[in-house]
């Protein structure tokens, strides 16, 4: 399944962002949007937004959004790094 999204030529038209950058730059913020809101693992999120872990996690701070890490994170990256994975 996908979603398209119409956004009516007036709008884009007024939009701070060059022509040619529009559907990029709207993928980017739709990204952070959604895993801002927990809708989106980081992995999809940077996926979505076509950036590399480093990008992305540059931009999280940038934007001031928390990266994702809970407890089960926390546990996981232990035990890796005891050897355990």
């Amino acid at each position: 399944m996908s979603v398209q999204l119409e956004i009516k030529d007036d709008i884009v038209v007024l939009m701070k962002i060059p022509l040619p950058d529009v559907k990029k730059e709207l993928m980017k913020e739709l990204a952070f949007a959604l895993y801002a809101r927990w809708a989106l693992s980081m992995g999809k999120a940077r996926q979505m937004a076509s950036l590399t872990k480093r990008e992305f996690l540059a931009e999280l701070a940038s934007r001031g959004v928390k990266r994702h890490y809970t407890s089960q994170d926390l546990s996981e990256d232990v035990a890796y790094a005891q050897g355990g994975k």
